[in-house]
């Protein structure tokens, strides 16, 4: 598998919904860049949020689209086109309402799952689906009729800190990840649990 070189965290704009569920793939970009003493900066040309770091001895491309979830693909495409990136080369942090707050798990390729987000991106990359995924679990509220107010709501204090210890566990992988080294990124992620 390649080296990933652009991180891109997905969620909604604006101050209502910072605190979603739906937020938690942009928490993770955004926990990266305060990890990284690099703030995130508005960026027109990618219709989100962006900075570089250089990151366990890599260039990494950090983007949180500002765009509402289900247009996610206009800034992905947009970042891929200006930087010459491959799908294989980005890693998308996402919310996962299949796994428990508290874990997180990495994930190479596949379908949208019904995500809007993922859905978009996997159209404006033309139907290529081996970007990586990184999934982090929020939790399901039990009924699909509840999906739409549940990952649009916030998680209560405790529901929160375990997502963010899940966010902490991954960023102390990245390094492995950015190193291409999947299997020992894999291995400790996903035998976390918050």
């Amino acid at each position: 598998m390649s080296h990933v070189k652009a991180i891109i965290g997905l969620g909604n704009p604006g101050s209502e919904y910072d605190a979603t569920r739906h937020n938690a793939g942009a928490w993770a970009v955004e926990a990266l860049a305060r990890d990284s003493l690099t703030p995130l900066r508005v960026e027109r040309k990618f219709f989100g949020q962006y900075a570089k770091i250089h990151y366990a001895g890599h260039d990494l491309h950090l983007l949180v689209p500002s765009t509402y979830m289900n247009r996610s693909g206009k800034a992905v495409a947009a970042l891929c086109q200006f930087f010459k990136l491959s799908p294989d080369e980005l890693l998308v942090a996402h919310d996962e309402l299949d796994i428990a707050p508290g874990t997180a798990r990495y994930k190479h390729g596949g379908g949208h799952g019904g995500h809007n987000g993922l859905r978009d991106i996997v159209s404006a990359l033309g139907n290529d689906k081996s970007f990586h995924r990184l999934r982090v679990g929020i939790g399901h509220p039990g009924s699909a009729k509840q999906v739409t107010h549940y990952v649009l709501g916030r998680p209560g204090k405790a529901e929160r800190t375990a997502i963010d210890a899940a966010i902490d566990e991954c960023l102390r992988t990245l390094p492995d990840v950015a190193a291409g080294n999947w299997a020992s990124a894999m291995n400790r992620l996903h035998s976390f649990n918050g």
